[in-house]
């Protein structure tokens, strides 16, 4: 290497060091419903004056991921808040572009079917719930698209009322978890789609003329859409409907109301593990980085009595959430 190419090199190191050093403030993308947790602990973070308040977006689970992967220095974000685990090709991606990686398992949610208060309590199973929503169902023995409009012609115990379920769209986590927990397993309960072969993507494709509305990312909108259309049913995260509880009700799924108890237990079955993710590359360049794990990993925080309990986060048992916190406050590196 001559001594104008080594000048070069050192050159760009040096404006990718700078560039890197150049924010002060953490920056957080990803699964809105983790963000209200992540922003809880950022307001947390930011009173103790030591560091700046990190910023929180809310970007769903698959457009954080893809933000997070893209590279390192200051244009890119620190973290991601995830409301499923990172998948293979977004870890490639992340390898791809040289980002060193801590997953932190924070606890868990559940997902839940409400409406509004005022609304008539509804118990419904899965498999009424993928009739109701899925593009394409059986009827008479043969696949057609889906020719249901009113809950009631899917079982007349359900509301005589439009199918109308507003809910995340495809870049959400919360989608993702809803389309394998709901969507899949509802399927394989209706013998008739079985025996028609139905299975994975089949099962999973949603119906578009109306009866499922791709609503945005934005939770606390979806919330409010669904407290002013009485009739409607909307899909997000038990954390909106335990800050809502004045406004929305979940219904009984498989006859179990969605509470917090009954989704700690594991008897509230459509639940699933929420994460963080953190860009190693970023430590000791952003300032905070390693304070703010700490401080999001503390029992104060994501304990039993925490205050994120108390926004609607469901702890981790005692012991996943103690070697949780140690892998995250050491930074434990992840691998697929």
């Amino acid at each position: 290497m001559t001594l104008k190419s080594l000048a070069l090199a050192a050159a760009a190191t040096v404006l990718v060091v700078s560039a890197a050093q150049a924010r002060d403030q953490i920056r957080i993308v990803g699964s809105s419903t983790v963000y209200p947790f992540s922003t809880a602990v950022a307001e947390q973070f930011g009173k103790g004056g030591k560091f700046k308040t990190p910023v929180v977006e809310s970007t769903g689970t698959g457009g954080g991921f893809k933000l997070f992967c893209a590279g390192i220095g200051e244009g890119h974000p620190d973290m991601t808040n995830a409301s499923r685990a990172m998948n293979k090709s977004e870890f490639a991606d992340c390898e791809k572009n040289g980002v060193k990686i801590t997953e932190v398992k924070i606890g868990y949610d559940g997902i839940v079917f409400a409406n509004a208060k005022n609304a008539p309590v509804t118990n419904i199973n899965k498999g009424q719930i993928w009739l109701g929503l899925a593009k394409e169902v059986p009827v008479n023995g043969k696949l057609v698209a889906n020719p249901y409009k009113n809950w009631s012609e899917i079982d007349k115990s359900l509301p005589n009322e439009k199918i109308e379920v507003l809910g995340p769209p495809p870049t959400s986590g919360t989608r993702d978890a809803f389309v394998e927990l709901v969507m899949q397993d509802g399927c394989a309960e209706i013998p008739a789609a079985k025996e028609l072969g139905m299975t994975g993507a089949k099962c999973a494709a949603m119906r578009e003329d109306g009866g499922w509305v791709d609503a945005g990312e934005n939770d606390n909108l979806i919330v409010q859409k669904v407290v002013t259309t009485p009739t409607a049913f909307a899909v997000f995260g038990y954390s909106y409907l335990d800050q809502n509880s004045d406004k929305i009700k979940g219904a009984n799924i498989e006859g179990v109301v969605p509470t917090f108890d009954n989704i700690a237990s594991g008897k509230y079955k459509v639940s699933r593990p929420l994460f963080f993710y953190v860009k190693q590359n970023h430590v000791g360049s952003i300032p905070g980085i390693k304070e703010f794990v700490t401080e999001f990993s503390s029992e104060k925080a994501w304990g039993m009595d925490g205050y994120l309990s108390a926004k609607g986060l469901i702890p981790l048992p005692d012991a996943e959430r103690k070697k949780s916190a140690t892998a995250a406050q050491a930074l434990a590196p992840f691998t697929m």
